[in-house]
């Protein structure tokens, strides 16, 4: 990590921003985007730039105890039984195998 101090920068950014999402510390993510949009990393200060734009939202993500995950899972799971009958199955057929399908 001496070897390159970018490198060491580009760490610390994202050990921070990590320490902000597994504690839920929401309130401290303008402070992070400041850091990251200071830095000389193009891509870090793109992402910062990118959750400026919605702060709302990214500071509840960041701040609230509730997760979308086994939403997300359910909506993965039904893109590709879908994906699986592409071109074959009508929607009654779909419908039958996302009730079915445990």
């Amino acid at each position: 990590m001496t070897n390159c101090p970018k490198l060491a920068d580009l760490r610390r950014h994202i050990h921070s921003f990590a320490e902000m999402m597994k504690n839920l510390h929401g309130h401290l993510l303008t402070h992070w985007i400041k850091a990251a949009e200071g830095s000389g990393l193009t891509s870090l200060r793109g992402f910062a730039g990118n959750l400026r734009k919605d702060l709302d939202a990214a500071t509840a993500s960041l701040t609230l105890p509730y997760s979308s995950g086994m939403i997300e899972g359910h909506v993965n799971r039904i893109k590709y039984l879908k994906r699986q009958g592409y071109g074959r199955a009508n929607f009654d057929l779909l419908r039958r195998r996302i009730l079915l399908t445990p």
